[in-house]
């Protein structure tokens, strides 16, 4: 799994182009921190949907909590939250894909 560097959106002036932000998504998957304010932003550019996974590590009362998924269509965007839900044994999210294919990622929080 590869570690995503979190990006800090200012809150006085944006970013302007947050695909040109977005990296790769790693086959075998990635982390990405997680908190208040922090999403994660993902692009498809495939012809087909794909699926991420964000796992949820957590339980409440015994019960496992379900994990949290995404199917972004061909050609979409879409934006999960990284909230401390999904915060694992390292602090961090782990997030796979059913397919890597011309998909990009990036995680971001928002500057309070």
């Amino acid at each position: 799994m590869a570690d995503l560097d979190l990006i800090t959106v200012p809150i006085d002036t944006g970013i302007a182009d947050v695909a040109a932000q977005a990296v790769a998504a790693a086959a075998g998957g990635d982390t990405a921190l997680v908190g208040p304010h922090r999403f994660l932003y993902v692009a498809n550019g495939d012809a087909s949907s794909h699926t991420v996974t964000v796992a949820t590590p957590g339980t409440v009362k015994g019960l496992a909590i379900s994990d949290a998924t995404l199917t972004v269509a061909a050609g979409d965007h879409g934006i999960l939250p990284l909230a401390n839900v999904f915060r694992g044994a390292n602090g961090r999210a782990a997030i796979t894909y059913d397919d890597v294919t011309s998909v990009t990622v990036a995680p971001f929080e928002l500057e309070t």
